[in-house]
């Protein structure tokens, strides 16, 4: 698109819309707090859903990493590494639809020690489709925010999954605020999407508000459906961050997985126009950009990198 139209705003060319996501971002995010983050694969592979861009989905022969949760040791090894770098919030990922009772038991005596060890990092999770009574023990353990990716526009979600539905995540979504958790929401672009969709997307986003939004870009994985996928262009996604910024201006907008196929140019852009956090270290199935690396890469786009709680959403308004 030459022009892109957005609800509430004027037509825009890409260059007027680059320049409002800027104004947007030192509007809301004066203080050039750059928000780290970063993941350990708790429990990998022989997943039983059919999210189309997925690794660890058991329907696809990936190659990818199987094995149970991971142990105690491990996950504070981790803990302890990802605290020493200087990231401000971890979040321990599993595959799967959801964690049973006996699983939930146990990595919640993980976040218990990871509170102890790790004192001032924020804990996440991102555990799949968790009733409320799930959610109330992982807050009793002190996470403070659940990861639940809305993945694409409903427009285009169906064509992608047939296992579960964007209602079912919305039904997880309440129940982790329900229980007093924060939201973190993203998804992933280049999965075939049109550019008219990552502007329903970002809006379909901005109606549930989370704190948090990490954008992925597809990294096409050989033996699920989407190995084939072309790239987007610089364009196409500096487009689809600024969008998400102008219409999500409070919430910390993320680069996830699938940064190493964007130029180091692209990705200073990026930052320094609406991006202000990263998914840092090794991300799930691929590799991601290395933590120091990361970190040189923000402080040269004008953030500083000291940790920082993220603010609860009352704090925001």
């Amino acid at each position: 698109m030459d022009t892109i139209t957005i609800k509430g705003f004027p037509p825009m060319t890409r260059g007027e819309l680059y320049e409002a996501a800027e104004r947007v971002t030192r509007e809301h995010h004066g203080d050039r707090h750059f928000d780290s983050c970063s993941i350990i694969n708790a429990r990998s592979g022989l997943c039983g859903e059919d999210c189309k861009w997925c690794a660890q989905a058991a329907r696809y022969r990936t190659g990818a990493a199987e094995y149970p949760l991971v142990d105690r040791e491990t996950c504070l090894s981790m803990g302890r590494y990802n605290a020493s770098k200087g990231i401000g919030r971890f979040s321990l990922v599993t595959s799967g639809r959801l964690m049973g009772p006996r699983s939930i038991e146990r990595v919640c005596g993980y976040y218990r020690d990871l509170a102890r060890e790790c004192p001032g990092m924020g804990l996440c999770a991102s555990m799949g489709l968790l009733p409320p009574e799930a959610m109330r023990a992982l807050k009793e353990a002190g996470v403070e925010r659940y990861h639940c990716n809305m993945e694409t526009a409903p427009s285009f979600f169906p064509k992608l999954c047939s296992t579960h539905t964007q209602e079912d995540k919305l039904a997880t979504i309440r129940a982790a605020r329900e229980a007093g958790l924060e939201i973190c929401s993203g998804g992933i672009i280049g999965m075939g999407e049109t550019e008219e969709q990552r502007i329903e997307f970002a809006e379909f986003l901005a109606g549930i508000q989370p704190v948090s939004i990490p954008i992925n870009i597809l990294v096409p994985i050989p033996g699920t459906p989407l190995a084939d996928m072309p790239p987007l262009s610089d364009d196409e996604i500096l487009t689809a961050v600024a969008v998400m910024r102008l219409l999500n201006p409070r919430a910390v907008i993320r680069f996830a997985g699938g940064r190493s196929l964007i130029s180091p140019e692209t990705q200073r852009r990026a930052l320094r126009m609406a991006v202000n956090g990263a998914i840092m270290g090794d991300l799930l199935t691929t590799v991601g950009a290395v933590i120091d690396e990361d970190m040189r890469m923000a402080r040269e786009c004008g953030y500083t990198t000291e940790t920082k709680t993220q603010p609860t959403p009352q704090d925001q308004q």
